[in-house]
């Protein structure tokens, strides 16, 4: 990052947070807090414990359910794309399906989880709407690379006789990647957004837990707290992903950002 990137983007930041102080002076922890209150409100939570416990829940929620979508989304959005009776067949359900949102299937997956006793339903609940969350951009992202691929690298392939898993190593794969390592990071994004929503209405802990916990004792100061770390997180998480489709693309040969 360049020394004059580094700065605007200081700059836009500390405008924001000059805007927000203006915009809320006097006010007490009962109503929007400003800077100096929410910071305040921040150390108080670490100083209790309570947001590093929560931090890890939601980090832990969010990596499972992200995990199982990565694990199901690629190869099923690599068959739909690559297959036409696969895409025949599966195809109208996904995008029956993908409209809904992930919020909607809470009172479900309640009903699913909630007598299992191997572990806790409420993880379960919130690791399902984050796997729902994720999966469809995933199948999207999969699917739209495979058939973007050029016929011409086909072509080439079944002229050597390149066919099989051979043809899926050797030339769908790291001609899809590049979309589907975006897909990744998009499924990502919104994973982490779902994730807090789940969390304020279904759960005893995590961010979205402690938001919806805050407000109902109208400490609003934690709840700006608590919405600053979910920033800093997905801040994390963003930069995480794209790190990894970085190297992953130099490491293929691919052109990288």
């Amino acid at each position: 990052m360049s020394v004059r990137k580094f700065l605007l983007g200081l700059t836009g930041i500390g405008l924001f947070v000059l805007a927000w102080h203006c915009a809320t002076l006097g006010n007490s922890r009962t109503d929007v807090p400003g800077p100096w209150l929410a910071f305040t409100g921040l150390v108080e939570l670490a100083s209790q414990g309570v947001l590093w416990r929560y931090v890890i829940a939601s980090v832990f929620r969010v990596t499972w359910g992200f995990l199982l979508a990565v694990i199901v989304g690629i190869p099923l959005g690599l068959a739909i794309g690559w297959s036409q009776w696969i895409r025949e067949l599966l195809n109208p359900l996904v995008q029956s399906l993908r409209p809904i949102s992930p919020i909607a299937w809470l009172p479900i997956a309640v009903l699913v989880f909630g007598g299992m006793r191997w572990w806790e339903p409420s993880d379960l609940s919130a690791i399902f709407l984050i796997f729902l969350a994720s999966v469809f951009p995933i199948v999207t992202a999969s699917t739209s690379a495979v058939e973007g691929i050029d016929s011409k690298y086909l072509r080439a392939a079944a002229n050597f006789g390149v066919g099989g898993v051979s043809l899926l190593r050797l030339v769908i794969l790291p001609a899809a990647l590049p979309q589907i390592l975006t897909g990744l990071r998009l499924a990502m994004g919104i994973a982490w957004v779902v994730l807090v929503a789940a969390e304020m209405l279904g759960v005893q802990s995590g961010l979205g837990f402690q938001i919806n916990d805050s407000r109902n004792n109208l400490r609003y100061d934690f709840v700006v707290a608590a919405m600053l770390v979910i920033s800093v997180i997905g801040m994390l998480l963003d930069a995480i992903m794209l790190r990894i489709e970085n190297m992953t693309l130099t490491r293929s040969g691919s052109t990288s950002r």
